[in-house]
């Protein structure tokens, strides 16, 4: 009886492991190509087809909010994000692997841009330009630190939005999310 016990078990356990082995490869989510079509939302969010997608660490300048040249000229700080975003969409074929769902079910992605025979980062690529910013957690720690020494450089530098007068998208979300609390 024990042995017929231990072999029932043992068959069990193969047929589990194969089951448990098998199942990543058919649970693993499908990288997607970005369509043409897409309806960018901000410089951070698109619609396609049925679907919302956003940037995951990403957080583009917020819609109307302003950025202010040093010639005093004022334009729509996401709307700039907004633009760039539709740049590197327009000028590369750009893939993108889900990895979450954000709160609003948007499917968080991380997305590779194709450019010149090189794949690149398209987080980095808009936060490095300085048309985007490294996205934090409630408690203001960046979700992804190499976005955080991008946006660093870039501020440094004073490259794009860095080179105007703006308030800082995540400060201005971090301050809502504390108007709320009180």
């Amino acid at each position: 009886m024990k042995q017929a016990s231990f072999a029932a078990l043992a068959a069990f356990s193969v047929c589990a492991s194969a089951q448990a082995q098998d199942a990543p490869d058919s649970a693993a989510p499908i990288p997607l190509v970005v369509s043409k079509s897409a309806q960018l939302l901000t410089g951070d969010t698109w619609r396609d087809g049925d679907r919302t997608f956003r940037l995951y660490g990403v957080q583009s300048c917020l819609r109307s909010t302003s950025a202010e040249e040093p010639n005093g000229k004022k334009v729509d700080c996401g709307n700039a994000s907004l633009a760039h975003l539709a740049a590197l969409f327009d000028s590369a074929a750009v893939t993108c692997q889900p990895i979450g769902y954000a709160l609003d079910k948007a499917v968080f992605v991380i997305c590779g841009a194709q450019l010149n025979g090189e794949t690149i980062d398209v987080g980095t690529a808009l936060i490095a330009t300085g048309y985007a910013f490294a996205a934090t957690t409630a408690k203001g720690k960046a979700v992804n630190e190499n976005y955080l020494v991008a946006e660093i450089n870039a501020k440094m530098k004073r490259t794009g939005l860095w080179g105007t007068t703006f308030q800082h998208p995540v400060q201005l979300l971090l301050n809502k999310r504390s108007e709320i609390q009180q």
